[in-house]
């Protein structure tokens, strides 16, 4: 088993992930009648896309000896109603290491085909830039 999820009410869900015992608690966000005090299950798709981006790059530079150290990212999710979902997942990701041409370019591919990001659907629109510093 991977996870357990258990409703506490007001919209509230605390999520447990078994093996290490550490949870996510989610929140309905404003818009969608919650109090929007935590993560929402779409903010944590979006989230986890760039997380899992970052995730195999540092695993890509591990292997390669990129150095790997100061990147991070800003993500935007934007909705969509009629149904309600995700339309487009923003991602700005900022590296401060320096790398060279083929480094970016190595990194760059490696996270853009990262699990998530061959999970979500093909009508999400992954907006993804890097920024180099």
């Amino acid at each position: 088993m991977t996870s357990k999820v258990i409703y506490e009410g007001n919209l509230r869900v605390v999520c447990e992930h078994v093996k290490s015992g550490s949870q996510i608690v989610t929140d309905a966000p404003t818009d969608n009648n919650g109090k929007g005090e935590r993560f929402s299950p779409t903010d944590l798709v979006a989230t986890a896309l760039a997380s899992c981006m970052i995730t195999v790059m540092g695993i890509k530079a591990n292997e390669s000896g990129i150095p790997f150290s100061m990147v991070s990212a800003e993500i935007i999710k934007v909705m969509a109603a009629g149904p309600r979902r995700i339309t487009e997942v923003k991602i700005l990701i900022e590296v401060a290491d320096k790398w060279n041409e083929k480094q970016r370019e190595l990194m760059e591919n490696t996270g853009r085909s990262c699990p998530v990001a061959k999970s979500l659907h093909s009508d999400l629109i992954q907006n993804i830039s890097f920024v180099y510093k």
